[in-house]
């Protein structure tokens, strides 16, 4: 005898709200179709753990089968089937999530933990892509009676005795015309193998299983050697090179939680890709976009984290608010935190030859997060312009004796393109000072991290200023000029000069000291590299100023003010020219024109 009735809704528009709205993405109805084939047979595995449920268990698995010529698409399963009570109780009344009701049933049982149950009308997505959904089912219950459910995307539906022999369910998908893409084999497989390559029930397509039941993060890492690391990347990343080390996420209390998480070679003049970590809840594929629950200095991390303890189908603020969220942001970072110190610990030379690709996360991490800050402060590594290492604490013990000036204050020096600035780290270094080389992306942001947590510390880039001015001393040197010949000196350069862009300077020097030196004020470069990289235009806009510094005891001083106006101008012009050629300030017309003057000088 047929039953007939229909849909518990609380609206007739119910089915164009699913089919267009459900879910921005309509391919997900296969992740939500195959996720309740393994509920069913995750509980069928439970009930007979407790001898509830006879039969053979060893074949569980799940089919999905393409019929192009019927327009068909049906997954199948073994697991524990329904009723036609079942049937009305969880597919008739939407929303009503029969995994959750299971879970909460048998909360206390460590195999019903397994059940995935966090997507709610997962089975209603069906009908973003198909005119009419049928069921067949037969429950494992004994006596139990195959049941038939035909529905045509209205709240219509009709329950007839089935035809179904064995235990189980089969979906059968009539797919509409607007998604024929799903009526084609390499559609179904691409998919099949985003949303379901862990899942932890076998999958066919096509008489070829296409999943791993026991991916490499849910096992021991005391059952893994590092070659099963390093097959498991590259299954993720065919395209990528060999990891540098990888995390193996593993707590059961107070959130669940398992991965992998991988640190890849990082290279500077590549924007690395960020959507590299994989979320999945028991095995199921989520989402790539980990933003809210992966702290953002380690979203170039790659690899996999899994937890049923993340809402899946919350608000952004919501998920932010979570307090488990909020537990597995942190434990990843402690986790990453203690790996790193963990590996300087083992071996300094690797770690610092690995340092190049890790840098970033470190001081990406220790701006942004001040319990990562003081987890890997003692780890943290400066680089010098000569390539070795040092521990920031033990950098700035070891120069403070040489670069604290006037004030107390230790000045680091630092360059940020070894080869651009090779006369100003010179100089600096001929006074016996040590240099680092900060050319990362993010030490401009990073300098200014040190100079906040670290007392009386500040630093200053190699041309920020004249080499005795960039850690002033209690020392003066003398002019040979007098103070008639500084002025007339100032007065003449100025008028060579003549550009808003540079400010004339006198500097009392030595005599080896270059004539001209061409620096931009530490502040100034800095809040406009800031904001560049940041997109504050009140700071990007900030015109290029530079101070040209006249050192007046070198012998061109005095040649300058014996020469008359037009010799004076060529000399003038010809060192200032040098000193931009330092700063690579010399380009276009005036580099021509420098060049050409050059020439006609050597043709004697």
């Amino acid at each position: 005898m047929a039953i007939k009735g229909k849909v518990s809704v609380n609206t007739e528009n119910i089915f164009p709200i699913i089919k267009k709205f459900l879910y921005t993405d309509h391919e997900i109805f296969l992740r939500e179709l195959i996720s309740n084939a393994v509920d069913a047979t995750q509980k069928l595995k439970v009930f007979a753990s407790k001898g509830d449920a006879v039969g053979q268990m060893e074949d569980l698995k799940i089919t999905v089968k393409l019929d192009e010529e019927k327009k068909t698409l049906t997954i199948s399963d073994n697991g524990i089937g329904m009723t036609e009570e079942e049937i009305d109780k969880y597919i008739n009344q939407i929303a009503f999530s029969g995994a959750e009701e299971f879970v909460e049933k048998f909360k206390d049982d460590t195999e019903s933990a397994n059940i995935i149950g966090h997507f709610g009308l997962g089975f209603y997505s069906s009908f973003m892509v198909a005119d009419t959904v049928e069921i067949d089912t037969l429950s494992y219950r004994d006596e139990a009676k195959p049941a038939h459910w035909h529905c045509s995307g209205t709240t219509d539906f009709k329950i007839t005795r089935g035809k179904r022999k064995k235990r189980g369910t089969d979906i059968i998908l009539h797919i509409n015309d607007d998604s024929d893409e799903f009526l084609k084999s390499y559609r179904i497989k691409e998919l099949l193998n985003k949303y379901c390559k862990f899942l932890p029930v076998e999958i066919e397509f096509e008489d070829t299983i296409i999943n791993d039941t026991k991916p490499l993060w849910k096992k021991s890492p005391s059952d893994l050697t590092e070659e099963d690391y390093k097959e498991f990347y590259s299954k993720l990343y065919p395209m990528a090179e060999p990891p540098l080390f990888w995390i193996h996420l593993n707590v059961d209390y107070p959130f669940n939680l398992t991965g992998v998480l991988y640190f890849p070679k990082i290279k500077k003049d590549i924007d690395p890709n960020r959507n590299k970590i994989q979320l999945y809840s028991n095995q199921v594929y989520v989402t790539d976009n980990v933003e809210d629950i992966v702290p953002e200095y380690l979203m170039l991390l790659h690899g996999v984290i899994d937890s049923p303890d993340i809402p899946l189908n919350v608000s952004r603020s919501a998920l932010q608010a979570d307090g488990n969220v909020k537990k597995i942001t942190s434990h990843i970072s402690k986790k990453v935190a203690d790996k790193l110190n963990e590996l300087r610990k083992a071996d300094e030379a690797d770690y610092e030859a690995k340092w190049a690709n890790i840098s970033l996360f470190v001081k990406y991490g220790m701006i942004s997060d001040q319990k990562f800050y003081d987890r890997v402060k003692d780890i943290c590594l400066l680089k010098t312009t000569d390539e070795t290492y040092e521990v920031m604490d033990a950098f700035v013990d070891r120069v403070k004796g040489n670069q604290t000036d006037k004030n107390g204050t230790t000045v680091l020096l630092y360059a940020t393109d070894a080869e651009a600035q090779y006369s100003y780290i010179h100089k600096a270094k001929d006074r016996g000072y040590d240099v680092l080389l900060m050319d990362e992306i993010i030490d401009n942001h990073f300098i200014s991290n040190i100079e906040q947590k670290l007392e009386k510390v500040m630093l200053k880039r190699v041309d920020a200023d004249t080499v005795h001015k960039l850690i002033e001393k209690d020392e003066s040197n003398e002019s040979v000029l007098s103070e008639e010949e500084l002025t007339t000196l100032k007065t003449q350069f100025e008028a060579v000069v003549n550009n808003e862009k540079f400010d004339v300077q006198t500097a009392v020097s030595t005599v080896e000291d270059d004539f001209l030196t061409l620096t931009r004020s530490e502040w100034e470069r800095r809040m406009s590299e800031m904001g560049s990289i940041g997109g504050m235009a009140m700071f990007g806009a900030m015109p290029e100023k530079y101070t040209v510094s006249v050192n007046t005891n070198h012998p061109l001083a005095k040649k300058v003010l014996e020469l008359d106006d037009d010799h004076r101008s060529v000399l003038i012009n010809n060192a200032l020219d040098l000193a931009k050629l330092q700063q690579n300030l010399l380009k276009g017309k005036d580099l021509d024109a420098f060049i050409k003057r050059q020439t006609a000088a050597l043709d004697v």
